[in-house]
């Protein structure tokens, strides 16, 4: 028996789609998808979710000071004169990260290699460029979704089957994190 569910399709499509379908289910927190679907789905998720709680707090805080340009009341940069020239005022500020160490360092760019990018539009401005921001899943991941999961080991998917489809007759579940 083979490791894994080939789904009818090519080993590309079959990626795309497992991609796809898993970074729906952690954005969403559940999609609706075939039986067979969404056992392979339900790996892959609960591996990364996995992931995360293990390498939740696995960071360090440490303090920077950074040039920031100051602003005048527009918005624009400030400028003052000097040997002749208009040069830019810099205000120095300390400012608070969070550093990753290396096995989270690496825990985040295994995640963000496989997960899509996903783009959030805001409703009154649908199909706009504007004001669109992008999600970044990996920190959703250890920022959201690892805390509520932190004191479960394992069993973070739920699939809840909902019946045979109209057109098919194939099973469809409901998977969703638990």
């Amino acid at each position: 028996m083979a490791g894994y569910r080939k789904l009818g399709r090519t080993a590309s499509q079959r990626k795309a789609l497992l991609r796809n379908q898993v970074t729906n289910l952690l954005y969403h927190g559940k999609i609706r998808t075939t039986d067979t679907k969404a056992k392979e789905i339900r790996k892959i998720a609960e591996s990364f979710i996995a992931l995360a709680v293990k390498e939740r707090d696995n960071y360090e805080t440490i303090t920077v000071t950074s040039k920031v340009a100051r602003k005048d009341m527009n918005g624009g940069r400030v400028k003052e004169e000097v040997d002749g020239k208009k040069v830019t005022v810099f205000d120095e500020v300390q400012k608070e990260i969070q550093k990753d160490k290396p096995s989270r360092l690496a825990a985040r760019r295994k995640m963000n290699s496989y997960l899509y990018d996903v783009t959030e539009v805001p409703t009154d401005a649908a199909g706009k460029k504007k004001n669109t921001k992008k999600i970044n899943l990996a920190d959703k991941l250890f920022t959201e979704i690892a805390p509520k999961y932190a004191n479960r080991n394992g069993g973070y998917t739920r699939i809840i089957k909902i019946g045979p489809r109209k057109g098919d007759a194939a099973m469809e579940v409901l998977i969703e994190l638990v």
